[in-house]
């Protein structure tokens, strides 16, 4: 991508967010709240897409760290009531500590065995809450005293400005030398490694980062949630959900994401009126876009941009 248009994208997507600071002032809280969540959403997927869109690496459970970060920090909280900022770091510390464990082994396997050891660590997470009811709050859930604020355009803001940080470093990070490496790994792990380049090495970095902006994202949406459970952080349809809205946001883009993560979020709301249908409907509508724009959201809006 030429710097020019590097340098645009992120001029458009600055003007996008300050604009979008202002909503507030002009829709009610229910859409806010719609909103909040899926830019935390968007934070998840950009933290996907930077591992598969850019290393190549099929990860099937981006909840695995969502989860990991969301309840460490919940059940720290619950059992000690220490400020919220000490749980939200100890759930992204977990988050990555979680990730290196999983990572050191999974990246050893080729193929579609990484995507299954990252599913599979998925349902671990997801038996241990079941089974350890006492601590996690099982399939009920678990209740989190402490929220980070009661005021909808607060916790807006957060989402928001958290959102809009968390895609300018991931990024930055994907146009960096580092991402170029990762790309050219995803795309041919041997050749790059007959250049020079350790491949492991740098995919684990991917693996690393992805999971501290998911554990971090996870954290803080628990304290918005004001609760953690398995249908709502862990379970394995949020993750596919995840995946979708990278895929139709544009795939190697980053800032993508958070278009498709608005997208599913709003396509979900507007739809849920069809009851058990509203699922299968909107993953009919994007299973079409992606079909039609292969490219997703963003490639469809720069080609456009290109054309003119």
């Amino acid at each position: 991508m030429p710097k020019s248009q590097t340098i645009r994208i992120l001029l458009i997507a600055l003007i996008v967010v300050v604009a979008a600071s202002f909503l507030p002032l002009g829709v009610s809280g229910y859409v806010l709240g719609l909103l909040t969540v899926a830019y935390y959403f968007g934070v998840f997927s950009m933290a996907w897409d930077l591992l598969f869109g850019f290393a190549g690496e099929v990860n099937f459970g981006p909840t695995f760290l969502i989860g990991t970060g969301a309840y460490t920090a919940g059940i720290l909280d619950n059992l000690y009531g220490p400020p919220i900022w000490v749980c939200v770091f100890a759930g992204t510390f977990a988050a990555v500590l979680g990730g290196l464990v999983l990572a050191l082994p999974a990246l050893r396997v080729r193929g579609p065995y990484f995507g299954l050891t990252t599913l599979v660590a998925v349902l671990m997470l997801q038996n241990f809450v079941v089974v350890d009811a006492g601590l996690t709050g099982g399939e009920i859930g678990l209740t989190v005293p402490d929220v980070l604020t009661i005021s909808d355009v607060v916790n807006y803001q957060i989402a928001l400005w958290f959102m809009a940080a968390s895609g300018a470093i991931l990024f930055a990070l994907a146009r960096s030398p580092v991402g170029l490496i990762l790309q050219a790994s995803g795309q041919d792990a041997m050749q790059a490694g007959a250049l020079g380049f350790n491949v492991t090495k740098h995919k684990l970095f991917a693996f690393v980062i992805s999971a501290f902006f998911s554990g971090l994202a996870g954290s803080l949406l628990v304290f918005y949630f004001g609760s953690a459970s398995i249908g709502t952080l862990i379970d394995v349809t949020v993750g596919v959900q995840i995946i979708i809205a990278a895929v139709l946001g544009g795939r190697r883009t980053i800032l993508g994401a958070v278009l498709g993560s608005v997208f599913l979020i709003a396509m979900s709301e507007v739809l849920r009126p069809l009851g058990d249908l509203s699922n299968f409907t909107v993953f009919a509508l994007a299973l079409m876009v992606v079909l039609v724009f292969p490219n997703g959201f963003f490639g469809l809006l720069t080609r456009r941009r290109e054309n003119v």
